[in-house]
């Protein structure tokens, strides 16, 4: 049988056909002569750069590939990610298992690990695992650095009002008075060093004399304290022996007054010793207490006068008491 020319044009296009089928897919993670691989989902909000053909490991060791990322049709979840993947591994892992995405080194690629759990019912081809995303140093620096970040410009802000405030304040004629304000001060402290180094000039020409003045009152304050101190002493010295001489004499008279009572000399010294003068003092006491009495009882008997000028007649001895 003869094979025509055409059929053998076709032949080989249909099998270029094909064999680009198979690369293209081949290339994009599926294998197109093996049979139907096992695949499973996961969810994400952001894949992170995660890519079809990337290599899904287990504990390091690649299992499978990524097989398709979609947007999620459900209208509750607009926006987030479906991951298909395939894992052709005989280790049985429960739905539990976490599909982690991560980065495969500073220069690498996207990975997707599935973290083992095996507790739990063993997860089947077409079940859903948790989804997670592993911060790479990138990410852990920028997460750090956002909050310094927003700070940093809140300072910055700041410093910008801060500074308007002081335009505003610091006007032309506020510059000018501080500037001369400056001067002014700058004068003065040039005039106080002028002074400054002038009495350190005249101390230094004139320290021999200031030290021996120092000296000289020095030893004149030790001679006036020793002074003051021995007058001190002599007038304590001199108060002690005059009230001692001054007690005495008290003393001596109080001893010759006592002798005197003692021996009936005097007023004071008979009256203490007279007991005939005693009983007269005591008797002539007890009389003018009763007339006493007397003029208080019956004073019309002592004392007469008239309201109408009546002449006063006296006394009469034959006048009852009443």
């Amino acid at each position: 049988m003869k094979i025509t020319r055409e059929f053998k044009i076709g032949f080989v296009a249909i099998t270029a056909l094909a064999l680009f089928i198979w690369g293209f897919n081949f290339l994009d993670g599926k294998n197109l002569l093996k049979p139907k691989v096992k695949t499973y989902f996961a969810e994400y909000k952001n894949v992170q750069g995660l890519n079809g053909a990337s290599p899904v490991t287990i504990n390091g060791f690649q299992v499978g590939k990524v097989q398709n990322i979609t947007f999620n049709p459900d209208p509750n979840k607009k926006g987030q990610l479906i991951v298909e993947f395939s894992a052709e591994t005989d280790l049985p892992f429960s739905v539990n298992s976490i599909a982690k995405i991560y980065s495969d080194g500073i220069m690498g690629g996207k990975v997707l690990a599935i973290v083992p759990s095996y507790e739990g019912i063993v997860a089947k081809p077409g079940d859903y695992l948790k989804g997670d995303i592993e911060s790479d140093i990138f990410s852990s620096v920028s997460e750090k650095l956002n909050p310094l970040q927003a700070k940093v410009e809140s300072m910055i802000v700041q410093a910008d009002s801060l500074l308007v405030g002081m335009n505003d304040v610091l006007d032309k004629k506020t510059r000018t008075d501080l500037k001369s304000s400056v001067e002014q001060l700058n004068a003065t402290m040039a005039h106080f060093k002028e002074v400054t180094e002038n009495l350190n000039h005249l101390l230094a020409q004139n320290k021999s004399t200031i030290d021996k003045t120092l000296k000289n009152a020095e030893t004149a304050s030790g001679k006036i304290n020793t002074l003051t101190d021995n007058l001190n002493s002599e007038l304590e010295n001199a108060k002690i022996a005059a009230t001692i001489q001054e007690l005495k004499k008290t003393v001596d008279n109080i001893n010759l007054l006592v002798q005197g009572l003692d021996a009936g000399n005097g007023s004071l010294g008979k009256l203490i010793k007279d007991e005939e003068m005693y009983n007269n003092l005591t008797n002539a006491s007890k009389e003018l207490e009763e007339l006493l009495q007397e003029m208080k009882v019956n004073p019309k008997r002592f004392v007469h006068f008239s309201v109408f000028g009546k002449k006063d007649k006296g006394y009469q001895p034959n006048d009852t008491l009443n």
